[in-house]
């Protein structure tokens, strides 16, 4: 990892001269004659339109279509389900509104750890950095990658199961794909990513429509007495917001490009807003659309609601919601790698990360080696490791890191009251709310399952003597900075990456 002096810049080997050009006699990758015009650089390719897909196209993945009755079980009745989905989508909102104000007055890419280092320094932003790199990130990726295998195969095998090797053969696939298509163009990366967030919205749509116009028909019984005070579980609602809360996440992927949006002034707010909007909505209807056609009891049973669903509105053509929700899992893979690759570019340019992660391909102006870093370990993760144990130690770690990142606003707001902010929320009350939900949210995991919280907890303490070892420690022995040089110049040209100019 390159290390930093005090007045910011590199100290180590394998620090590149700013004209771009690698010690020693080893040249720098040669531009393609036919490479686009301009500075090699990421460029600001994110509209508004894409910046809405990236946000639904993320938080909207299998989970709406498979499993919305968590919050039904802990909420006790249709009716507070239904009240829990509202409020956990306007709490959403009030995170999101947050980051809004954090994206248009810290201007870089990054989200999580960038505001974490802006407001609490490298040390608190490395540890965050570390538990995504060894393993929330992969496993994230690896679990939502799963999903796609299991429901892009089932129609093939169905009324079979889909065998474990089929799944993870074409989930390695669906990676492969979305890595390649990262790697390859931001612009139809973004491209597909709109198609795909279409085919979510329209799957939802397939849902909801049938759905309210038997409401309208008539068919209101599973509400009646929707509200049955004896069947509302209180203890229970705190985990129902907990389930809501998970269900609307992904609010701030748009934050982790910031640098790559268009005027992100106006853009990212604006994207923000209309992306909860519609989320909330669909969401809501969706479930009004699952209530109308089955009862408390069936949601409950049921494995996959939405296939549930379908088979009672729509026949043989609940065939096609597994393919649904494939496509829904292959564009949330597709924009969580497309915003993972840039928490790694941004920490690498802090020096947080080796430095060929920071540097940008010659002609595809992508920043390829942060792209595919995510690609040997989450391969490794999906064949070897317990991929959703994983997932139990670390979650909870995301709801504490974005509750100090959205604290990180309000102590901003006292320590730099200066800094340009063209967004700012109008009152400190919504952002703090929503850190405290964020805080309850890691108390509520402590609680309920402490052994595996506090494994979490301790592999992401692993991250300060890290930090030591790696960015503050830099005395190395010259053969081991000798070695890294030249790995990183190796890596340079076979990626063909050269540092972004500025």
């Amino acid at each position: 990892m390159t290390r930093r002096s005090v007045n910011g810049e590199g100290t180590g080997v394998n620090n590149i001269p700013p004209n771009g050009e690698h010690p020693g006699d080893t040249p720098v990758p040669k531009k393609d004659p036919d490479a686009p015009h301009g500075k090699v650089e990421l460029k600001k390719k994110v509209t508004l339109l894409r910046g809405i897909s990236i946000i639904i196209g993320t938080i909207i993945g299998a989970g709406i279509f498979i499993s919305p009755k968590g919050i039904l079980k802990n909420s006790g009745s249709v009716g507070m389900s239904l009240v829990v989905w509202i409020a956990c989508g306007v709490l959403s909102l009030f995170g999101a509104l947050s980051y809004a104000e954090l994206g248009t007055s810290i201007k870089k890419s990054g989200g999580h750890y960038t505001y974490i280092l802006e407001a609490f320094g490298p040390q608190m932003a490395f540890i965050r950095l570390w538990a995504d790199v060894i393993a929330i990130r992969p496993a994230g990726l690896a679990v939502i990658s799963l999903a796609f295998g299991q429901y892009i195969l089932e129609p093939i095998f169905m009324p079979c199961g889909v065998p474990e090797i089929a799944i993870k053969l074409a989930t390695s696939i669906g990676i492969t794909s979305v890595m390649y298509l990262n790697s390859m163009s931001t612009s139809w990366t973004n491209r597909i990513q709109i198609l795909l967030t279409f085919c979510k919205l329209l799957a939802i749509v397939i849902i909801i429509v049938p759905g309210l116009y038997m409401l309208f028909k008539g068919e209101t019984k599973n509400f009646e007495n929707a509200f049955e005070v004896s069947n509302i579980k209180l203890t229970g609602l705190p985990l129902a917001f907990y389930s809501g809360m998970y269900a609307y996440a992904g609010w701030f992927y748009l934050n982790f490009v910031t640098e790559e949006v268009e005027n992100p002034e106006k853009t990212v707010p604006l994207a923000i807003c209309i992306s909860m909007a519609i989320v909330t909505s669909c969401y809501v209807l969706t479930n009004v659309a699952y209530y109308t056609v089955m009862s408390a009891e069936e949601l409950l049973a049921s494995q996959s609601v939405a296939v549930t669903f379908a088979e009672k509105t729509m026949g043989n053509f609940s065939v096609a919601v597994p393919v649904f929700v494939a496509l829904s899992c292959f564009g949330t893979m597709n924009g969580c790698l497309f915003a993972f690759s840039r928490i790694f570019y941004v920490a690498s340019r802090e020096g947080h990360l080796p430095e060929v992660l920071s540097m940008i391909h010659v002609r595809r102006h992508t920043p390829l080696a942060a792209v595919i870093i995510l690609y040997p370990m989450t391969v490794l993760q999906l064949f070897v490791g317990d991929i959703y144990s994983l997932l139990n130690f670390m979650s909870f770690l995301r709801w504490l890191f974005i509750g100090v990142a959205v604290l990180g606003l309000i102590y901003m707001r006292y320590t730099r009251p200066d800094m340009p902010r063209p967004f700012k929320v109008s009152s400190s009350f919504i952002p703090a709310i929503f850190s405290f939900t964020c805080f309850f949210m890691v108390f509520l995991s402590l609680y309920s399952d402490p052994v595996n919280t506090g494994i979490g907890f301790a592999i992401s303490l692993t991250g300060i003597p890290a930090y030591y070892i790696f960015i503050v420690f830099d005395r190395r022995p010259k053969w081991l900075q000798k070695g890294l040089d030249s790995f990183n110049r190796s890596v340079q040209i076979i990626l063909e990456v050269i540092p972004a100019e500025h």
